[in-house]
């Protein structure tokens, strides 16, 4: 009698399982992209030079996105991908700190986001990268002008479109190793590594990166634990800069000082490659 109600429970325990690992498998989409219809006026945000624009994406929806040339034509351009959370107005403080230091943005919209009605995916997600790299192209934008600039789930964005495109340079900011892992760290009851649809696997194309390349995270991230830098910073180049921000979380690494490291990197590596008419006229305000 005991074995049978052992074998019992252990069936059902067993089907709970099998079904809570298939509704997450199919759920996952939802778990990890967060849409919102928001289309957010630049100037309300103080960007009054930078204007909303629809850029084409791969498969012909329209990417909302806020776009402002930089202050000089050979100006550095940087072209920002997000987080999978909020919209491009919650990264105001970031497009500021670009605007005021004369380089160009593009902080383009996610397919799932902003009435652009799209399907996401991590294909998807690239193309569209692609295209708003592209696009910047068409506007007269050089290849050695643009940095990419990846947030949490735009990093791995970034990291591919990186290995895709020619940039000036690359900026992490708290960043995994792949999307695979933090799920396995969630989900550590079941196999989630083997279940991701989605894997942005930027260790695996970090190593072939030969430009300049900023990672910075915060040592009290708990939706990325700090480990997952980690790791990506050891499959890095030898040459990228690794800043570890102690108190800091996910989203508040700016408080703690991050645009300090951001301008002694940009300084470093971009400055020297600008012309230097465009230096005088920076340093006269």
């Amino acid at each position: 009698m005991v074995p049978s109600v052992l074998t019992n429970l252990l069936l059902v325990g067993g089907g709970a399982y099998v079904a809570l690992m298939t509704l997450l498998f199919i759920a996952q989409r939802r778990l990890m992209y967060h849409p919102t219809d928001e289309r957010p006026i630049p100037a309300a945000y103080g960007l009054f030079r930078a204007t909303s624009v629809e850029v084409p994406s791969h498969d012909g929806l329209s990417l909302f996105s806020w776009w402002q040339p930089p202050k000089e034509p050979s100006g550095k351009v940087v072209l920002y991908f997000h987080g999978n959370g909020g919209s491009i107005a919650g990264r105001a403080d970031r497009a500021q700190y670009f605007a005021d230091r004369g380089y160009g943005l593009l902080f383009p919209s996610y397919r799932y986001n902003a009435g652009a009605e799209g399907a996401p995916s991590e294909e998807a997600l690239v193309a569209d990268a692609v295209a708003s790299y592209d696009w910047l192209l068409s506007k007269g934008v050089q290849s050695d002008q643009i940095v990419v600039y990846g947030e949490s789930l735009g990093t791995g964005v970034a990291v591919a479109l990186a290995n895709r495109r020619k940039t000036a340079a690359l900026v992490l900011e708290a960043p995994y190793s792949s999307i695979a892992d933090v799920a396995q760290s969630v989900y550590w009851y079941m196999p989630a590594k083997w279940l991701v649809h989605d894997r942005f696997d930027s260790t695996e194309l970090i190593g072939k990166l030969d430009i300049p390349i900023l990672i910075v995270h915060g040592g009290e991230d708990r939706v990325i634990p700090i480990r997952f830098a980690q790791v990506l910073h050891e499959k890095a180049p030898r040459h990228a800069s690794f800043v570890v921000l102690p108190q800091a979380g996910h989203d508040n690494l700016y408080s703690h000082g991050m645009a300090d490291h951001l301008s002694d990197f940009l300084d470093r590596n971009l400055l020297s490659s600008m012309p230097k008419a465009v230096l005088e006229k920076q340093a006269a305000g």
